[in-house]
């Protein structure tokens, strides 16, 4: 019998017309291309609690509102579904498990190397823009 997917949430930040993305540490699977920050789902947890727990770990910052899912993907090569949900924010995010992060419009973030899963999210903005 076939396992459900991993599900994997994915954070939209914008401030303004700018979207922050992270890059990945490069021993992680997709080392070094950049993605936006969140993670796996828990057992039993919501998506609105997933993503309150990834983005204070990863960038110490708290979560004041979760928006209905943007965008899903069947990740190629893993059994993960990433979905992409608006989220705010407050606080300065910080760089705690990323090797950077940058804010960027869609555009400017399209010409960064994605993780082949956000690069089909960031076609998928651009196209609805």
């Amino acid at each position: 019998m076939r396992q459900s997917p991993t599900r994997v949430v994915a954070a939209v930040i914008r401030a303004g017309p700018q979207i922050l993305a992270c890059q990945r540490p490069p021993q992680k699977r997709h080392g070094g291309l950049w993605e936006f920050p969140g993670g796996k789902c828990e057992p039993f947890e919501s998506d609105d609690d997933a993503v309150r727990r990834e983005l204070h770990e990863e960038l110490a910052v708290t979560v004041t509102n979760v928006g209905s899912e943007l965008f899903a993907i069947a990740d190629p090569g893993s059994d993960f579904l990433i979905v992409f949900l608006p989220v705010e924010i407050s606080g300065a995010p910080q760089c705690l498990e990323h090797e950077a992060i940058v804010w960027g419009t869609a555009m400017e973030l399209a010409a960064l190397p994605l993780a082949p899963s956000d690069r089909r999210f960031i076609e998928f903005l651009l196209a609805s823009e």
